[in-house]
C-alpha cells in the first residue's frame, strides 16, 4: 500500500471489533486470567497478548502496529513523550563504559539527557558537527555503541547526511538512532537510509491536535526486545485515551502534513524577500546549505522552519511577537495552530558555533489561510521597526 493509504488502514480490524472501525479504548490496570496456566504464560511472554495494562491494551498495540507500518520497522514501542521514546531508545542500547556520539544540531533536552543521566550513568558523550558526513568515523572509538542524528535539526535545521554516517557507524559496529519528528516517515523512510532506530514525537504531527503527548521507538527486528524491555522497565507506556487520540490523529496526518508543508514554504518564501530577515532556514528552498541533501534523501518538507532577523535587540523582537494575531508563542509544534516563539541554538553548541548576526525565530507554519498568516508577519515586522 502507499503511505496515504497505510495511514487509513494499518491498525485496524473491525471485524475483530464488532465492526468499530476505531479500535476501542479499554480502560485497565488488572488482566484476569481463566487458568493458573494462563496466567503463568502470560508472565512468560508479557509481550504477546494484553498481560498488564502498563504493558500495554488493544488500542495500544493498534497505534503500534500503524505506525511501524508507516516507519516500515520490525517493531514500534509507544512511550508517554518525545523525550520518552529518547530516554528509552539510549538506555535500552547503552551500558556504563559506553560511548555515544551525538550531533551537535539536537533537540535541547536530547543534550541534556546525554550530558545529565546518561553522564550519571558512566556513558560518554561526544558532539559532532552536524556537516560531518562520513568523516564521523575519525571521532569513533573501540565502545562507540551508538550515533545519533536529527536531520534537519529542529532548531538550525541542519540537514545531515544520513546514509554516509549511517555506513560509517556500521562499520564500526555502531547502532544509528535518529530523531525522525521533523520529517515523519512520510517524508523521510530511515530505514531505507541505514538508520536502526527512528524516534518520533508523536506529539507533534501524529497527534495534530496540540492535546496529547506521546513517543514512538521503532525498531530493527534485532533491538526490539532491548528497547521494550527499557520501555517497560521505564514504565514508559502511554494511557490508552492518548493512544486513542494519537491514533485517530494519525489518520489524518498525510493531508495535514501537506498543507502544512505548503503553508511553510509559502512563508519561508515570502520571509526570503523581506528586508529584515537576514536568512530563512527551511532545507526546501534552493538556497539552503541542506537543499541538496533534502532533495536527494526526503519526499517533502513539514510546516517547521526558522529564520534569522537583521541586528535587532530583544526589545525590538519582543514588540514583534507579543502583537501577533494569529501565530502563537508556544514551545512543541505540529498542532494545527500556527507559532513564532524566538530560539538560542547558540546555547546548545558544543562541537559547533551558532552566530547568524541576529536574532533567530521558530516558526510553525499552521493551518490557517497564509494571506493571513503573511498579513500578520507584515504587520509584526512594522512593530519590529518601531512603526
Amino acid at each position: 500500500m502507499k503511505p496515504d493509504t497505510l495511514l487509513i488502514h494499518a491498525g485496524r480490524d473491525p471485524a475483530a471489533q464488532a465492526g468499530c472501525v476505531n479500535p476501542p479504548v479499554h480502560h485497565a490496570s488488572t488482566i484476569v486470567h481463566p487458568t493458573v496456566k494462563a496466567l503463568l504464560d502470560s508472565a512468560r511472554n508479557p509481550f504477546d497478548g494484553v498481560t498488564y495494562g502498563s504493558f500495554g491494551v488493544p488500542v495500544t498495540f493498534a497505534l503500534e502496529d500503524a505506525v511501524n507500518a508507516l516507519e516500515g520497522g520490525f517493531r514500534t514501542v509507544a512511550v508517554r513523550s518525545g523525550k520518552g521514546a529518547i530516554a528509552t531508545a539510549l538506555l535500552g542500547l547503552l551500558e556504563a563504559g559506553d560511548h555515544t556520539l551525538v550531533a551537535d544540531n539536537v533537540y535541547g533536552p536530547t543534550r541534556a539527557f546525554a550530558t545529565g543521566m546518561l553522564a550519571k550513568f558512566g556513558i560518554t558523550t561526544t558532539f559532532y558537527d552536524p556537516a560531518i558526513g562520513g568523516d564521523v568515523a575519525a571521532l569513533m572509538r573501540p565502545e562507540t555503541r551508538v550515533v545519533f542524528v536529527e536531520s534537519p535539526g529542529s532548531l538550525t535545521f541542519e540537514v545531515l547526511d544520513v546514509p554516509a554516517i549511517a555506513a560509517a557507524a556500521h562499520a564500526r559496529g555502531a547502532t544509528v538512532v535518529m530523531d525522525n519528528t521533523w520529517a515523519t516517515p512520510l517524508h523521510f523512510r530511515p530505514f531505507e537510509h541505514g538508520v536502526d532506530v527512528s524516534l518520533q514525537a508523536g506529539t507533534k504531527y501524529i497527534g495534530g491536535h496540540s492535546d496529547v503527548m506521546i513517543g514512538f521507538v521503532t525498531t530493527t527486528e534485532p533491538l526490539h526486545e532491548r528497547v521494550r524491555c527499557a520501555a517497560t522497565t521505564l514504565g514508559g507506556c502511554p494511557g490508552p485515551d492518548d493512544c486513542y487520540l494519537a491514533l485517530r490523529g494519525l489518520r489524518t496526518m498525510a493531508v495535514r502534513l501537506a498543507r502544512h508543508q505548503a503553508t511553510g514554504i509559502a512563508l519561508a518564501q515570502w520571509l526570503a524577500r523581506r528586508p529584515e530577515v537576514a536568512r530563512v532556514l527551511h532545507p526546501a528552498l534552493p538556497g539552503d546549505p541542506g537543499h541538496a541533501l533534502w532533495r536527494r534523501d526526503f519526499t517533502g518538507a513539514s510546516g517547521l522552519f526558522g529564520l534569522v532577523l537583521g541586528p535587532h535587540g530583544n526589545d525590538a523582537v519582543a514588540a514583534m511577537l507579543d502583537g501577533m494575531r494569529h501565530f502563537a508563542l508556544g514551545y512543541s509544534w505540529g498542532g494545527y495552530e500556527s507559532l513564532l516563539i524566538p530560539v538560542f541554538p547558540e546555547k546548545n553548541r558544543s562541537a559547533t558555533t551558532w552566530a547568524p548576526g541576529g536574532p533567530t525565530l521558530r516558526v510553525h507554519a499552521g493551518l490557517e489561510d497564509v494571506e493571513d498568516l503573511i498579513a500578520d508577519l507584515r504587520d509584526g515586522f512594522r512593530r519590529l521597526g518601531g512603526g
